[in-house]
């Protein structure tokens, strides 16, 4: 059992069951079932912040009672989907932008949708279906969180469509990558040019097709 002092026989047994911090409402009604009103204990944990309403039906443990550090990207997943981390949080994770990014931006094939919650901010922006599953890896957070990411090469390709719309020469390529973004040649170099390439047979896009000759040259 949870050895926090005086902690809630309830938020205890959840505590001891739960794996990751996330849970969904089943699985606190279920650690509940034997308490004489369960909705009314659900909203004392939440009173009491002992568990933390992410949106209708999930969950976190609070503060005092996680397990390790909060993955914003496993909520990522959770909270819309399907959905994969993407954009400037995913080049961030790859070490590829010196830049600290707050708020997680994911990518999805329903529409776009901001979620403001306890925890943070989390952004979800549409892409076309049939470029949707190519560059999504897992990312092993922890033992039990393994969140949907971009690969580098789908997070850059990702934020050139999504973010800066139609571009119409390599320069424009060059600018947004080395000067705005910051991302080192080497990292560039190592990109894959075949999954690149996929991405951009699967739904062709002015913004992948420079991106690949840019590539291509700054490789020769």
């Amino acid at each position: 059992m949870s050895k926090i002092e005086g902690i809630d026989s309830a938020m205890a047994f959840i505590q001891d069951r739960s794996l990751v911090n996330s849970i969904d409402y089943q699985f606190v009604m279920d650690c509940l079932k034997d308490f004489r009103s369960p909705r009314s204990k659900l909203s004392h944990l939440l009173h009491s912040n002992a568990l933390i309403r992410v949106k209708k039906g999930l969950y976190l443990l609070g503060h005092r009672f996680k397990h390790t550090p909060y993955c914003f990207e496993m909520l990522a997943n959770l909270i819309y989907g399907p959905s994969y981390v993407s954009l400037e949080r995913a080049l961030q994770i790859y070490g590829m932008i010196p830049e600290h990014v707050e708020n997680i931006t994911s990518v999805t094939k329903k529409g776009s949708k901001d979620f403001r919650t306890p925890v943070g901010t989390f952004i979800y922006a549409h892409c076309h279906k049939n470029s949707y599953s190519i560059g999504i890896t897992t990312k092993q957070f922890s033992e039990y969180e393994n969140p949907l990411i971009a690969t580098p090469e789908k997070a850059i390709t990702d934020m050139l469509t999504i973010r800066r719309g139609k571009i119409t020469s390599m320069h424009q390529v060059e600018l947004i990558l080395i000067e705005d973004l910051r991302i080192e040649e080497d990292d560039l170099t190592a990109l894959d040019l075949n999954l690149i390439r996929s991405i951009r047979d699967a739904y062709p896009h002015s913004s992948v097709y420079f991106l690949e000759k840019w590539l291509t040259n700054l490789k020769t």
